[in-house]
């Protein structure tokens, strides 16, 4: 989760851990080097747009005045700042302190700053009594400076929309001509711009790479996996023999339609929003439901669901496809960052707007490379975002909380559903236009014939002999027969009743659940959102004098109402994890009718003792509850009210109006209930429930909580002149999600279709055209092929948004054909590349004297891509690989996440997660390693060597680190030394002595033919020290490790 920008945040002005500090300042001071003014300098560093410190009449003129009569008690200097007001820059100046900006720009009347040097309230006055007043002079100093401001904010706001980023996208002209040496005339349009940068700088691009390397380059970055042996030589065979751009092509195609594509680039996606399976913080509690989320973005991305859809749907696919309701899993989205539940409980206001800082700083970093959540506590130092915007933004979340959320993964099931809960929802509001019409009536007679008989079925309440809370609730007995639970309220409890009554035979039992004022939201349960979960239900009979009770067998329970996905048959399907709720409908009683499988015979002095178990967890407990029996033989979940009863004791000529209105809103609620209960149980996904009354935002006075200032409307950024920065009609909650994400997939944002183009070139080239991709202000960077980003921009908006044909485009280029090998053709020498960071370019001159004229010396971080970066395997490719090439591999294509470590009970909230137990070799082991569990709080040792990212930071780019540990992680960990005994037993199968062997392991792991020496050399060693220890080495080895 973000936090306030300090003065360090927001000069590097990048989400936390994007860029490192290092990086930040090269990046500020080449800016500063482009604009090539120390005075723009000195305004980058010193203002934000509208700042007019080095304005002549100020520095000269107001600075010495002020100094004069107010530096005392409002300045930096005198460290004093009464009232949050400094007093010593313009920049302070219009910022202002607790009572608002010191200054209204253009308008001396209504500045404050011009209201109290004149005295005029005898509440404000600067300088105060005692101290000497400003002269008549000095104040007209002051008027005709506050004049003075406003065409000068204007005029730097002006210079602050004149940004490449926040240009209208325009397909800029495909360039002519094709650049010296080319291999052959150029025909994708991505190597024209490549072809004039490189011409510009008298570059020529470098050689083709070879098919093995071109087909392990395209495996790995399309669907992280290696290429088998024979799919490298089938490969191979038509790259040499046929039309290469053609064999290509038919690779791309065929990898871009593998499912394997969409578990690679999910994970390139899931880091961009720092998605995670639990919730960080100090309760980093297991989101047992979070996968579904992950299983959508591979399936979107699968099926190329069109980029502006994509964005649609995972901010409001509940509105925009309610037909679809497999869809809601794509709000997993607005549910993946960390959730920090011990400030819920303990400031429910900080956290509010804590979380939803944290959804504005995803959302606009992930959709729009915009650092709109640096304009929190002040205006953007850099950008043009002012307060005003971000907390617009703020406000689109207003009405949103993260929980489970139930959903249909089928259509038809969902179809089916919304139906009858219409149907529910019609009979709770007695609406007759929908409840009595001919589709309905036939229902309603059949309800009554089977049912009609019994709805007046007589219960007694039982008589209390005593009741137990078995962990620490304070039971009391009510006027009324009921039980109330009230003092300290437990995690988890059990309400023991043991009753008796008049009657000798029981049938049934009915557990009213009763509205309480007293209770959280009029309960009737004790959370605070006034919902319990019963999770099981056990009725035993004791004898008179025994102490043995006999437990009594409930054929059937029903409800009057049941909460999505918490039906009452759960209290008796015997699993603790699941319970009957009654949330939504909260603030009103309910009831349950358990009826037995024979009728209960009660003999003098039996009794019935009933268990009321509430297991789930989170302090949903019954609140207030009434136990009652019947001796009906026809008693069943029959629950009707009086005036339901009364009716059906009338023929139909004899009910009023009102009678046949009820006795049809029953009819078809039980009717509808009972559809309900046949379908199958909705599935889950940690996401938002939405639909709540959104909560009023504020623009919050340095960001603090305690300061609001102004209402905030739900809108976005003011920087794009075509796009409206305010949203109209969105009073509802939906309505504000709708309007964002129309405001994100417009035609029209440039910020949207150039973010998604610039995160699908950096995944193939390592960097992005710009390489700061979630940052394209002012202290990000400049992209290094404006037009070229531009074009892929439009090419992607103007194809329908589909990224795989981008994805095409990009590896079918020559730029992206290219060999990574550095040619010093002039000092004779060729570099293998170097040593990468991740995908990014290799400085070859830090290890070898540079010849001036190369290459090397021209561009030496490969910014103008005279070749291809060579890359390391990042952690979960690495993995994936010695999967692969070891025979282990899983490709259980969704699912639940695979728990690589041992988990048990900890301390407090967040359990014990220990990795290094676990068994290589047991189910999920060696599944893909998208389909890991990630806990937020306790990474994965192996992973996180390897350069995992940490999962509570928003991560659009993966760090690369080289170390001791790594290399001793890569030979030592547990799940190398059993995966190279796997390798090891595979290539034994596959040949008959030892030379044959190594050649087998060879093409396993690296995909070629071993050579003599090789074959010499790794022979020797495997009779030495067996066939494992071989797999270990090639693991470890560069071939094996690294894109080429």
């Amino acid at each position: 989760m973000s936090t306030a920008c300090s003065g360090v945040n927001c000069l590097g002005g990048l989400p936390s851990g994007a860029v490192d500090s290092t990086r930040s300042l090269v990046t500020l001071l080449l800016h500063l080097v482009r604009l090539g003014s120390v005075l723009v300098a000195l305004v980058l560093l010193g203002a934000r747009a509208g700042a007019v410190e080095f304005d002549a009449v100020f520095k000269d003129r107001v600075l010495p005045l002020l100094a004069k009569h107010c530096h005392e008690c409002h300045s930096h200097a005198a460290k004093k700042s009464k009232n949050g007001l400094v007093l010593d820059s313009a920049t302070a100046i219009l910022t202002g302190g607790e009572a608002g900006p010191a200054i209204v720009p253009g308008d001396p009347e209504k500045s404050l700053l011009l209201k109290a040097v004149r005295h005029t309230n005898p509440d404000l006055q600067m300088p105060p009594k005692g101290k000497a007043k400003l002269s008549e002079a000095e104040i007209a100093v002051l008027v005709e400076w506050v004049k003075q401001v406003q065409p000068l904010k204007e005029a730097a706001g002006r210079a602050g929309l004149d940004w490449w980023s926040l240009k209208p996208l325009v397909r800029p002209a495909v360039p002519s001509g094709a650049v010296s040496g080319q291999r052959s005339a150029v025909s994708n349009p991505i190597d024209t711009f490549i072809a004039a940068k490189l011409r510009e700088k008298k570059l020529s691009p470098s050689p083709e790479a070879d098919a093995r390397t071109l087909i392990r380059r395209l495996h790995f970055d399309l669907i992280g996996l290696p290429p088998s042996p024979a799919e490298v030589e089938a490969f191979a065979g038509e790259f040499q023999i046929g039309n290469r751009q053609w064999a290509i092509g038919k690779l791309a195609d065929r990898l871009l339609a593998s499912p394997r594509h969409g578990e690679r680039w999910a994970r390139h996606w899931l880091d961009t929003i720092h998605f995670a399976d639990t919730h960080g913080f100090e309760h980093d509690i297991f989101r047992t439901n979070a996968w579904r989320y992950r299983d959508y973005v591979i399936s979107a991305l699968n099926r190329d669901v069109p980029w502006q859809r994509f964005i649609r749907e995972q901010l409001a696919a509940d509105v925009f496809y309610p037909a679809e309701p497999q869809l809601t899993a794509a709000l997993g989205f607005l549910g993946a960052g960390p959730l920090d539940t011990s400030t819920q409980s303990t400031a429910p206001r900080t956290f509010d707007y804590m979380d939803r800082d944290d959804l504005v700083t995803q959302t606009m970093s992930a959709f729009a490379s915009t650092t709109a959540h640096c304009a929190r506590c002040h205006a953007h130092k850099f950008d043009p975002i002012p307060q005003e915007d971000y907390y617009a933004l703020q406000a689109v979340f207003a009405g949103i909380t993260k929980s489970d959320v139930p959903f249909d993964e089928a259509a038809e099931t969902g179809l089916q559903r919304r139906h009858w809960q219409g149907l529910v929802a019609a009979a709770d509001a007695k609406n007759s236009a929908v409840l009595l019409t001919p589709e309905n009536e036939p229902l309603v007679t059949r309800w009554e014939g089977v049912h009609g008989k019994t709805a007046g079925t007589e219960w007694l309440s039982l008589a209390l002999d005593s009741f137990l809370s078995s962990d620490g609730s304070t039971l009391k007995r009510e006027a009324d027969g009921s039980v109330s639970a009230g003092g300290t309220r437990p995690e988890r409890d059990t309400y023991t009743v043991t009753a008796t009554t008049t009657f000798t035979s029981v049938t049934a039992l009915r557990l009213e659940v009763l509205r309480d004022e007293k209770l959280p939201m009029k309960g009737p349960g004790r959370q605070d959102n006034g919902n319990l979960h019963l999770s099981e239900v056990e009725v035993r009979l004791l004898g008179a004098g025994s102490t043995n009770a006999t437990r009594l067998k409930v054929k059937r329970a029903t409800a009057d109402f049941d909460q999505a996905g918490w039906t009452i048959q759960h209290a008796l399907d015997g699993n603790e994890k699941t319970a009957w709720g009654i949330h939504p409908r909260v603030g009103e009683s309910h009831l349950a009718v358990f009826e037995f499988e024979s009728p209960v015979k009660l003999a003098a002095g039996a009794r019935l003792v009933v268990a009321l178990k509430q297991l789930h967890g989170g302090g949903h407990l019954i609140g207030r509850f009434r136990l009652s029996a019947t001796d009906s033989p026809n008693a069943n979940s029959e629950t009707a009210p009086p005036l339901v009863a009364a009716g059906l004791k009338l023929s139909c000529e004899q009910r009023t109006a009102e009678q046949r209105l009820a006795i049809a809103a029953h009819a078809l609620r039980q009717h509808a209930q009972a559809e309900l209960a046949k379908l199958p149980a909705p599935a889950q996904v940690f996401a938002v429930k939405a639909g709540m009354e959104p909560k009023p935002v504020h623009v919050l006075k340095r960001g603090d909580i305690a300061k609001p200032g102004q209402r905030a409307e739900p809108g976005a950024l003011s920087a794009l002149a075509d796009l409206p920065a305010r949203f109209v009609g969105t009073k509802r909650e939906a309505d504000r999600r709708v309007a964002l994400a129309d405001w994100l997939a417009d035609p029209l944002n440039p910020l949207t279709w150039r973010s998604a183009a610039n995160r699908v070139w950096h995944f193939h080239f390592g960097r992005g055209l710009c390489d700061t991709p979630s940052d394209f202000g002012r202290m990000g960077s400049l992209p290094s092929h404006p037009e070229l980003l531009d074009w892929l921009a439009c090419e992607l908006r103007d194809s329908g948004g589909s990224l795989k044909h981008l994805h095409r485009l990009i590896v079918t280029s020559a730029a992206y054909r290219q060999s990574s090998k550095v040619e010093e053709l002039k000092s004779g020498r060729v570099e293998g590349g170097g040593q990468p960071t991740s995908r990014a370019p290799f400085n070859s001159s830090l290890l070898h004297p540079v010849n001036p004229s190369t290459p090397s010396a021209s561009d030496p971080d490969n910014r103008l891509l005279w070749r291809m970066n060579r890359s390391r395997l990042d952690a979960e490719s690495f993995r994936d690989a010695v999967l692969a090439v070891s025979g282990r591999l899983d490709l259980t294509l969704g699912g639940p996440g695979a728990q690589h470590f041992q988990l048990s009970k900890g301390p407090q909230a967040t359990p014990k997660v220990d990795y290094t137990p676990f068994d290589w070799d047991s189910p999920g082991a060696g599944r893909r390693s998208i389909y890991r569990v990630v806990w937020r709080g306790i990474a994965d040792p192996f992973m996180e060597a390897l350069d995992f990212p940490d999962a509570a930071l928003l991560q659009p780019t993966r760090p690369f680190s080289a170390s001791a540990l790594q290399a001793l992680t890569l030979f030592n960990n547990d799940f190398v030394l059993r995966h190279s005994e796997h390798f090891a037993a595979r290539v034994e199968q596959l040949g008959t002595d030892t030379p044959s062997r190594v050649k087998a392991a060879v093409r396993l792991a690296f995909q070629r033919a071993a050579t003599p020496e090789e074959v010499s050399a790794m022979a020797a060693y495997a009779d030495q020290h067996g066939l494992r220890a071989l797999g270990r080495v090639l693991f470890n080895s560069n071939e094996f490790l690294f894109i080429n």
